[in-house]
């Protein structure tokens, strides 16, 4: 499996980091693999609008978005 090393992380930033891990009883390196899963399997707004274009076929209106990222939030 492929790792991910990220340096220069501010200390404060990794302080807080550290502190919301324990508090989820993970460690950091279990928590940031789940933020960073989460990341990645959440379409962007772009992937959404893409999508509800494609499944209507052309232009579609702020309720169609709104509906498309709520049927999207309701599948996880």
């Amino acid at each position: 499996m492929p790792s991910v090393q990220i340096k220069d992380v501010p200390a404060d930033v990794h302080t807080e980091l550290r502190r919301r891990a324990a508090k989820a009883g993970k460690s950091l390196q279990v928590y940031l693999l789940g933020r960073l899963t989460e990341e990645a399997r959440t379409p962007s707004l772009e992937e959404l609008f893409d999508r509800v274009e494609r499944h209507r076929g052309g232009r579609f209106t702020a309720r169609d978005a709104v509906d498309a990222i709520a049927a999207e939030r309701s599948s996880r």
